[in-house]
């Protein structure tokens, strides 16, 4: 049992004037890992989480300072990049602080903000992934009016509403975990502050919280989904009518990489939030919850760009005139 010096309750009277216990601190359990193994995990998620930042803040850089990268794909990109290093950084620098420290505890209104940006720029990645998959279904089977139809309005508009819609989206959900009482058990089963796992430790009535989320999982999650699936094979169907062999394997790589990260993504959230069973155990919930919140995050640089000839090309424009600069 872990030794500490802040209280973990604090009293309060309800409305028939009888005293109740509210929590004041949540004990992240963690990871189910071995002592023995604990450094070696550390050193992993560690690697994975510099690779994850490093990658994307590559990614941003060569955004900026590129102008040839100064196009609607790449406005997309930059912001999913932005993106993951948020959503990683939400959750991995406290689980590797917990990981070395003796203390696992986090306070109330800590955990409502972890869960408020961890739901936050989780939904942020999912409608930037299908503006990027509307992006290149424009490009690529309308290639003509690309221009057009892609038009730096519609592009700010794109961004500005995933911004504003994921805002109050985790708004929501955060508000109305707030409502609810956390009475004796402050033990949540997880290394973040999980929302479904916080509704397992509430002593209030969790029904409204779950209507919520089934309904507007299926808005801000299902519909996504389905809609990057629909770009992709409109892509998919519009190179294979002018066939070619060299077409044909490009189109298959690219879709192929992106639509593997695009499943692991909203396989598991969706599997975790939407078709939640009965016989999940913890182990399995957090290790797929590890699956997005670390290595989808750290994949996308190398999926959507460090694979691009595009991309390849600034690290060498940037870079060039940086060395030749520094020389004269």
């Amino acid at each position: 049992m872990d030794t500490v010096t802040f209280p973990l309750r604090h009293w309060t009277q309800n409305m028939t004037g009888r005293n109740q216990t509210i929590i004041a601190y949540f004990f992240l359990q963690g990871l189910p890992i071995e002592p023995e193994q604990k450094n070696l995990f550390y050193a992993l998620f560690l690697a994975m989480y510099l690779t994850t930042v490093l990658g994307n803040l590559l990614i941003i850089v060569l955004i900026h300072l590129d102008s040839h990268l100064h196009i609607p794909m790449y406005l997309f990109l930059s912001n999913l990049s932005f993106s993951d290093i948020c959503f990683s950084s939400v959750t991995i620098p406290k689980l590797l602080h917990n990981m070395q420290s003796q203390h696992s505890s986090i306070p109330y209104a800590g955990c409502l903000a972890q869960m408020y940006f961890f739901l936050f720029f989780s939904d942020l990645e999912s409608f930037l992934l299908v503006a990027m998959a509307y992006d290149r279904y424009v490009a690529i089977c309308s290639p003509l009016h690309y221009a057009t139809i892609m038009s730096p309005k519609l592009c700010v508009s794109l961004v500005v509403l995933s911004w504003v819609v994921t805002t109050l989206h985790a708004l929501l959900h955060t508000l109305l975990m707030d409502r609810l009482c956390f009475c004796a058990d402050n033990k949540i089963l997880h290394f973040f502050c999980d929302m479904s796992a916080l509704l397992k430790l509430s002593c209030s009535d969790t029904r409204v919280n779950e209507l919520v989320i089934f309904i507007m999982g299926g808005l801000i999650l299902v519909i996504p989904f389905l809609l990057i699936i629909m770009s992709y094979a409109r892509i998919v169907s519009s190179i294979l009518k002018v066939p070619s062999a060299r077409g044909i394997c490009k189109a298959f790589s690219t879709c192929g990489s992106h639509l593997s990260v695009v499943s692991l993504f909203y396989g598991t959230v969706i599997g975790l939030y939407l078709c939640p069973s009965e016989d999940n155990s913890t182990v399995k919930e957090m290790v797929m919850a590890m699956m997005y919140t670390v290595v989808t995050p750290m994949l996308n640089p190398f999926i959507y760009s460090l694979r691009n000839r595009d991309m390849k090309g600034a690290v060498g424009r940037v870079f060039l005139k940086k060395k030749t600069s520094f020389s004269v």
